[in-house]
């Protein structure tokens, strides 16, 4: 019989575990304590648990961390981790360090059902979504782990399609029994999965990313299916119910195809779909994938495109590419030939 991961569970969980196997309810925070700040690789090594609950926990449960599989360097510094999940899947991870910051992007599914025309996930489809455990074994599993700055969801998958599990990986890397670290160091990027977006706002205080990429309707459908269930207008109605005044930020992240969303039409259309929501827009250039019939835009392009939205008044930057010689920047991450090969 397949034991049951202890990495992943919340404090909550945690004292339910305690409570099934006759441990004492404080026992829950010990446990919590070495898997999340001493991050033990053996249940023997929680020391002040007593030889018999060690034996038990032994006997049921495993940390269910494992290393990734294969690690692949890009020119800039970028890396990105193999990892294979425990239902026999596999995902990516882009470790992206720059200057005194070192972010990881980390999967939240296998794979995406989506559907974005851009992205080479969403070719794959969905094989399943992960477990609490196996995004946060993403984090603790790779040799930088100590340096990580950052986090952000926006990896594989779609976050708010597995909400349960992502909001269990956020309270473990936020709360004060967990890795305890600030809100305002983790990102969450989202389609926008209207059913789920305002439980997530909630329920969290990280920061928000809007994946848009097209302002208008019909167009914004052509190559994102999920336009048609929730329209980003309906995003932005549930945006303006809330404060990013403060800490917590909202951004909308635009991939830039020459002649599909760079025109005039689409600057006027974006500013009047994000009116009265304070944020920033992060431009991405098209990063190219087979057969596709995108192109990507000159340099020179994304320039006028960020100073024309400057212009009117919106907080607009372009992002550096990072990894795209390992298929590790934005819309690269693919285990489709991975999962062939396995299957």
């Amino acid at each position: 019989m397949t034991k049951e991961s202890l990495y992943g569970k919340t404090l909550s969980q945690l004292t339910a575990l305690c409570q099934a196997e006759n441990l004492p309810r404080f026992a829950a925070k010990q446990i919590a304590r070495w898997l999340y700040v001493r991050h033990i690789d053996d249940i023997q090594q929680m020391t002040d648990l007593s030889l018999a609950a060690r034996t038990r926990l032994s006997e049921n449960y495993t940390l269910g961390l494992s290393s990734p599989l294969r690690e692949s360097i890009s020119t800039d510094g970028t890396k990105k981790y193999l990892f294979e999940t425990q239902q026999g899947q596999y995902i990516e991870s882009a470790y992206i360090p720059d200057r005194d910051r070192a972010t990881l992007c980390v999967s939240s599914q296998a794979g995406c059902r989506m559907g974005c025309r851009f992205c080479a996930t969403a070719r794959q489809g969905l094989q399943h979504s992960l477990s609490a455990g196996e995004i946060i074994n993403q984090i603790v599993s790779i040799p930088e782990s100590q340096k990580l700055t950052n986090i952000v969801f926006m990896g594989m998958g779609e976050p708010l399609d597995n909400l349960n599990n992502v909001l269990d990986a956020i309270e473990i890397l936020t709360s004060d029994w967990g890795f305890a670290w600030s809100p305002t160091r983790i990102t969450l990027s989202t389609a926008g999965v209207v059913s789920h977006l305002s439980t997530f706002l909630d329920k969290t205080k990280v920061h928000l990313a809007v994946s848009l990429h097209n302002p208008f309707h019909e167009e914004r459908a052509e190559i994102m299916p999920i336009e048609k269930a929730y329209p980003i207008r309906e995003v932005c109605d549930i945006l303006r119910r809330y404060d990013f005044t403060g800490q917590r930020r909202v951004s909308f992240e635009y991939i830039v195809m020459e002649g599909l969303n760079d025109s005039p039409a689409h600057i006027k259309e974006l500013c009047r779909l994000l009116n009265g929501i304070k944020c920033r827009i992060n431009l991405i250039r098209f990063h190219k994938i087979p057969d596709s019939p995108y192109f990507s835009p000159s340099n020179d392009r994304m320039i006028a495109f960020r100073d024309a939205l400057t212009a009117k008044g919106i907080q607009t930057t372009i992002r550096a590419s990072r990894g795209e010689d390992i298929k590790a920047a934005c819309g690269l991450l693919s285990t489709a030939e991975k999962n062939t090969i396995n299957n």
